[in-house]
């Protein structure tokens, strides 16, 4: 009665999305052994970019850790637009295309392409690809199966995706409520998620970090403060120097952080999604010094999640760069040159330089995100 073994069981399990990826491929490869590749990009709307996001590639993927912007690539351009799969089962056509992305499939060896657009709630939300070595592997005979097989990982990536976004949304809510009573802004979210993601890109070979990480630190990095809910506005918005009981009380918020999230994990049914420690991380420890100096636990270099490491360094840099009620904003070159003060005290070093060598993209971040001046 039992003795059927179900092939996609690890969907059920407490795992990456990229491993249930790869449990889905070698579901497929049962019966379609020439499908090589499964890949999924997702796109960001505020700056009209597509990211690789998870893939099946194992080791050898053509593509990680990249992105372009959608306006530069038109023929994924008119998948969206029509709304409908598209089919390539030759892929020299793109033989003389400039975009890295179909240069780097190429390259690999990569022969025919079926691509589908994802769709949430009628917005545009990425692409999953399914790639062959072989030409002329999709026909009539097995594109109906695509279509059903491509729909169902949408789901499930969406499924995990909106699973996430419902949380960030919830404590976004609670995270504006706190920007009523402090002086960051929206834009200031903006920037440093953005700075987050350009160190984590920077330092991923060396830390063999997977785009679905570095997308989570990119999304997870805006609720670095959320633990200032807690704190009275007699602190929040004092115009003066906080007095010693004060500061005290204001660096609770990275305990409270950690607790909000527990809670709201709880709520959301999510406290057992495998990458919420993350969110975590970035909440509770995002003010540990690589020295020991930080709190709440004073923890020391490596002790300290990379993820929080990274978001101190964007938030410090964004703070500096930034007009507040207290100061004016200091200029690109003095705030990199007090990073490089604070580096292997206060802030992990390898962030402070992955962030510096990215200067023309923190400037293209700036200028995207620029402060609105009539607030």
């Amino acid at each position: 009665m039992f003795h059927h073994q179900d092939t996609l069981q690890r969907l059920n399990e407490n795992i990456p999305l990229g491993e249930k990826l790869s449990s889905v491929h070698e579901a497929i490869k049962a019966q379609f052994p020439f499908i090589d590749r499964i890949a999924v990009a997702i796109y960001d709307a505020k700056t009209d970019t597509l990211k690789t996001y998870v893939h099946s590639s194992g080791g050898d993927s053509p593509l990680q850790h990249y992105q372009a912007a959608m306006a530069d690539a038109p023929s994924l351009q008119e998948i969206v637009k029509l709304r409908k799969p598209r089919v390539v089962n030759d892929l020299n056509i793109f033989a003389n295309g400039s975009q890295k992305h179909s240069q780097s499939i190429q390259k690999q060896g990569y022969a025919s392409s079926y691509t589908l657009p994802m769709f949430l709630n009628d917005e545009f939300f990425g692409f999953v690809f399914f790639n062959s070595m072989q030409k002329e592997v999709f026909d009539g005979s097995t594109l109906h199966y695509f279509d059903i097989i491509g729909h169902l990982i949408s789901l499930l990536i969406i499924n995990e995706q909106s699973s996430v976004r419902t949380l960030l949304a919830t404590v976004k809510t609670a995270h504006d409520m706190t920007h009523h009573r402090d002086s960051e802004t929206g834009a200031h979210i903006d920037r440093m998620s953005r700075y987050s993601r350009l160190i984590a890109l920077h330092i991923a070979d060396r830390h063999n970090l997977d785009d679905e990480y570095i997308e989570n630190v990119f999304l997870f990095s805006p609720l670095h403060d959320i633990g200032k809910i807690a704190i009275g506005d007699n602190i929040l918005q004092k115009k003066g120097k906080l007095t010693e009981e004060e500061i005290e009380i204001m660096r609770t918020h990275a305990n409270k952080g950690g607790e909000i999230i527990d809670s709201m994990l709880k709520d959301h049914g999510l406290d057992t999604f495998e990458n919420i420690n993350i969110l975590r991380n970035i909440a509770e420890y995002h003010h540990e010094a690589v020295n020991g100096t930080g709190y709440p636990r004073g923890l020391q270099g490596e002790e300290i999640p990379l993820e929080a490491r990274i978001v101190a360094v964007a938030d410090v840099f964004d703070a500096l760069t930034s007009k507040r009620p207290y100061k004016e904003a200091w200029s690109n070159h003095d705030a990199y040159a007090m990073l490089q003060r604070l580096a292997g005290g206060q802030l992990d070093k390898e962030c402070v330089d992955a962030l510096i060598a990215n200067k023309e993209e923190v400037e293209k971040i700036q200028r995207e995100f620029a402060e609105d001046p009539l607030g």
